[in-house]
């Protein structure tokens, strides 16, 4: 596979996102800006400029017309996808690390950070799909965790629950109508770093800094899956075609100079999902691997880096033969 890079950010990546039809790739970084690009040959479409700190998160609705985004700059923004115009600001008294449309894009949820002695939050927002509409600055709910804070977070199936994932390794289950946590578990011994649910939103995957990634059925949190690998993870992501998982992350910068092998582990990783054996790596990132997406149908990935590149990788014909030799 010879990737596609994708130069348009001068920090590191923390997140890519996929449209519902694969044709646009949304990037947000620590550089404060968004860019929109053609997902099949790396062209940017466009960039949204308008925050002021580092953008942790960004998510796009299944209609490809609004886009919000979560930024350290303690604020949330709506933007209208086709003209780059920034709809609504909502503003809050920490960073916004982590926004996500519901699966009917009538609401979003936005992880606010714990800081200076503001509680951690789950603020979930009305979202009005007309781009004409004005916005309602009253959240519909505001979740206040109890114990460690929110890492991430993310709408399981049919808008029925929000499932979280937090600095200790935990992952919860709320109620978002009345903000009652319904379960928790701790099945990791590090911060969770990422969230990803699957394309129907019955089960999702987590990826931490203890090394794993897990995935676990989202209506009970029993889990299904673990993939122990030898980094710390920051990304994990589920690929609709093949039985496959790819994880990324890698050792940071001041760890990597004071290993005697100087390897950070900088790849993609693809594991097989139900067999829980790796089978595979990309390379490429010259640092920690932050943010991987799957295309929605299948037929290629993208991942961000800490070197502020994103790699576009459609993969060959070899990919959608592969068999594992226990399963032919």
């Amino acid at each position: 596979m010879r990737p596609i890079l994708l130069q348009g950010h001068t920090r590191s990546l923390t997140q890519i996102k996929y449209n519902r039809e694969g044709d646009l790739l949304f990037s947000v970084s620590k550089d404060q800006i968004v860019n929109a690009w053609y997902s099949h040959n790396g062209e940017r479409l466009g960039t949204y400029n308008g925050h002021v700190g580092a953008i942790w998160s960004v998510d796009v609705n299944s209609m490809s017309t609004l886009l919000i985004t979560g930024s350290a700059d303690n604020s949330a923004k709506l933007w209208n996808i086709q003209t780059g115009k920034c709809l609504h600001t909502w503003e809050f008294k920490t960073a916004v690390k982590r926004v996500a449309f519901s699966e009917d894009d009538t609401m979003a949820l936005a992880v606010t950070e714990q800081r200076m002695g503001y509680p951690g939050t789950i603020v979930i927002l009305s979202i009005n799909s007309d781009i004409e509409a004005q916005q309602s600055d009253e959240p519909i709910t505001i979740i206040r965790p109890e114990g460690p804070k929110a890492m991430v977070a993310d709408w399981g199936n049919i808008n029925k629950y929000i499932i979280t994932g937090h600095e200790d390794g935990s992952i919860a289950l709320y109620n978002w109508k009345d903000g009652e946590k319904l379960n928790s578990i701790h099945p990791h011994t590090g911060e969770i770093t990422d969230l990803q649910v699957s394309e129907d939103r019955t089960y999702f995957i987590t990826a931490s800094k203890d090394k794993s990634a897990q995935i676990f059925e989202s209506n009970t949190l029993m889990p299904l899956k673990k993939y122990v690998t030898d980094a710390p993870l920051n990304s994990a992501s589920i690929t609709p075609i093949q039985e496959f998982v790819i994880l990324g992350g890698g050792q940071d910068a001041m760890q990597v100079t004071t290993t005697t092998m100087r390897q950070g582990k900088f790849e993609c990783r693809f594991w097989h999902r139900i067999l829980e054996e790796e089978v595979g790596r990309v390379k490429g990132h010259f640092g920690p691997i932050n943010t991987i997406a799957v295309h929605p149908d299948g037929k290629s990935f993208s991942s961000g880096g800490e070197d502020g590149y994103v790699r576009v990788h459609h993969f060959d014909n070899d990919y959608f033969k592969f068999k594992y030799p226990e399963l032919s």
